[in-house]
């Protein structure tokens, strides 16, 4: 195969006010001509500064390629005028970025953003690239893109931003695409569409693509070879079945371990023990050797070489070297297993005595232009127990994130009503209602004021409520909240740009538990983050809400962790209720044809199952006004009419209406 990349001994640095940060320390790897390389690693473990090296995009002066060379088609990219770098990128090299809100121009509408690198970089007329937005935007599966293309990005939901921003990287036909987490905003069927997608690209044209995620069950989807990467270096490298099926570095096998299996439910997930190290100061020897239970002498006093497993497949850990003890590393996935059998007879359901939050036919619509109306929430009814995580699951636009936000008042609801502890959010002060429910957004970067420090972002809702006398007492507060989403404690005097997507993620969640709320509403709370943070955190809020009593409403379209976290789930279309049902009756028994949809499309961190099982196509459906939500099992409801009610329940039909809390009315 014909090498299109190929990147040695690359060292990039950032210096900051602290010293020099080592992000990138000797990576090395090729990438062939149609091939999918899937990087994954933690949250600082240098993928995105990597990534962005390769296209020229290190900030300068503040970031620095120390030291190799990105050799593409055989020339070297760090020696490039900035004339030729703009001629590259797009045209050659393209990247889907992590953030799309980052990625997009919010004066513009998304028609011309996508239009400019047509017009830059091919030679077509106004109405062919047009044309060719048009037909993008329906690829990366936006419905409606004859109208759509003329909004602004704040029209359109996280996922769909993301769509966009996927649109604009394809739309020259570049050689390579970095693809930095470009399915962390999306629901698992538009995943699945966008994987099938950039396989099929992949095939037709021959476009290499390095792809950049966390997310393990979407490399054994869509990649040909996984290079692991940890504090700034590849630690592992080979094909995607090698990487799965016979990992040899201890960080790889915690990375597999930390992934939730649908099969399985426990309140405990495995994680990797302590946090990645500073690159302010690299450790000597290997840097995961404070992390790693098997860890020998020499671990932490030479850095190891990559030794060689098969000819495709390398590892670089002193537990491969010949005179090394030999270690009996179990497989992470078969281990985990047996620690979550053990603990299956442990879960219990809440009582769900106390009504914490009714929802009554709550109504959210929209007004875009003159004539059109989008319905976002469309008449939602339910109850949120005190204790219980209510996981509110559904495609990108469906309407969750809309829910949640109307039910925390950032958005006055349209209809119907909303009701904390028999009171209505309405009659209640902004900063009483502050108080008992808190909300951890979607996108981190927006939601965190970039002016002000960490600590400041973290201890803002302390302050409003005069929580802490002293300033000491303060901080002593944020430092601890710190440690508790996986951050340090130095991390509290930097700014929000200073830290990637993931350590932002985190930064909101320290934020909301800041003030002790009754009730959470996280929208994808752990939708940027990597495997072994996603396992922290979902533990941390299992513990707090043991501890506290805590309430969550977890919005979420990773439905294999939901299953983990929630007890009872809640699965949304256009903007309406289609199925609540308890956790684990949800996932083996989905009654409408939506759900059983969505669960087959979710990534599995498992390539031969991947390539095995059947996805059902998303089915169009269109339910009537008399279609309402009722019971057809005990605790399962289902938006149906009563006839078909009538029929799962094999008795006879009535005229009332249940409600998700168990009401008849």
């Amino acid at each position: 195969m014909e090498t299109i990349l190929s990147v040695n001994n690359l060292k990039v640095s950032f210096d900051t006010d602290a010293g020099e940060v080592q992000a990138v320390r000797g990576v090395e790897f090729d990438l062939q001509r149609g091939e999918i390389l899937a990087v994954v690693g933690e949250s600082g473990s240098g993928k995105s500064v990597m990534s962005k090296s390769l296209a020229g995009l290190v900030p300068k002066p503040a970031g620095r390629i120390k030291e190799g060379s990105i050799l593409y088609k055989g020339e070297d990219v760090t020696k490039f005028s900035k004339k030729r770098l703009r001629a590259l990128r797009g045209a050659e090299i393209s990247i889907i970025f992590q953030d799309p809100m980052t990625s997009l121009n919010p004066t513009m509408p998304v028609k011309k953003q996508i239009m400019e690198g047509i017009l830059t970089h091919q030679d077509v007329s106004r109405k062919q690239a047009e044309e060719k937005v048009l037909e993008l935007l329906k690829l990366v599966g936006i419905p409606d893109a004859e109208t759509r293309a003329g909004l602004y990005p704040h029209q359109f939901s996280g996922g769909m931003q993301q769509r966009v921003v996927i649109a604009m990287a394809l739309a020259c036909n570049p050689e390579i695409v970095i693809a930095d987490e470009p399915t962390t905003a999306l629901d698992v069927s538009v995943q699945a569409q966008i994987l099938e997608l950039i396989k099929d690209l992949r095939d037709k044209t021959g476009t290499s693509f390095i792809f950049i995620t966390h997310d393990l069950g979407v490399v054994a989807e869509v990649a040909d070879r996984v290079a692991v990467m940890y504090a700034g270096k590849i630690v592992e490298i080979g094909k995607t079945d090698e990487v799965f099926y016979n990992p040899q570095h201890p960080y790889t096998k915690g990375l597999l371990e930390a992934m939730p299996d649908l099969k399985l439910g426990s309140d405990d997930l495995k994680t990797i023990p302590g946090s990645p190290p500073n690159l302010l100061y690299p450790p000597e020897g290997d840097a995961f050797a404070e992390r790693n239970e098997y860890a020998l002498k020499i671990d932490h006093e030479l850095d190891p070489p990559m030794f060689k497993v098969t000819d495709t497949h390398y590892a670089a850990t002193w537990l491969l070297h010949e005179k090394a003890k030999k270690v009996a590393l179990r497989i992470g996935q078969m281990r985990v297993k047996e620690e979550l059998l053990s603990h299956a007879g442990e879960i219990t359901v809440p009582a769900r005595e106390e009504k914490l939050l009714e929802i009554r036919d709550l109504k959210q619509h929209f007004q875009i232009g003159k004539k059109n109306i989008v319905k976002a929430v469309d008449g939602i009814s339910l109850d949120v127990f005190r204790g219980e995580t209510f996981g509110l699951v559904g495609e990108s636009g469906c309407g969750k994130s809309t829910t949640g936000r109307t039910i925390i008042g950032l958005n006055p609801h349209s209809g119907g009503e909303v009701r904390y502890l028999g009171e209505d959010v309405r009659s209640m002060k902004r900063s009483e209602l502050n108080k008992k429910i808190q909300m951890v957004f979607q996108d981190p970067y927006s939601s965190l004021n970039p002016r002000w420090t960490v600590a400041d972002i973290i201890a803002e809702g302390m302050d409003i409520h005069r929580l802490y006398s002293s300033r000491s007492e303060r901080m002593e507060k944020v430092h601890q909240l710190l440690e508790t989403v996986g951050l340090a404690k130095e991390h509290a005097n930097r700014y929000p740009h200073e830290f990637s997507g993931g350590q932002r993620q985190r930064i909101g969640i320290a934020r909301a538990l800041a003030v002790e709320p009754d009730l959470i509403i996280a929208d994808e709370p752990i939708s940027a983050l990597d495997v072994s943070i996603q396992a922290q955190i979902v533990n941390l809020l299992k513990k707090l809400q043991r501890e506290k009593g805590l309430t969550y409403i977890f919005i979420a379209h990773d439905l294999s962790m939901v299953r983990y976290i929630s007890d009872r789930v809640g699965v949304m279309y256009k903007g309406r209720l289609v199925e609540v049902a308890e956790s684990d009756e949800l996932y083996e028994n989905p009654l409408h044809p939506y759900t059983r949809s969505l669960l087959s499309a979710i990534p599995v961190a498992d390539p031969h199952a991947t390539r095995s099982r059947e996805r059902l196509e998303k089915p169009e459906i269109v339910h009537s006004e008399d279609d309402m939500l009722r019971e057809v099992a005990p605790g399962h409801w289902l938006l149906c009419s009563e006839e078909a009610a009538a029929e799962r329940r094999g008795g006879s039909a009535d005229n009332g209406l249940i409600l998700a809390g168990g009401e008849l009315v």
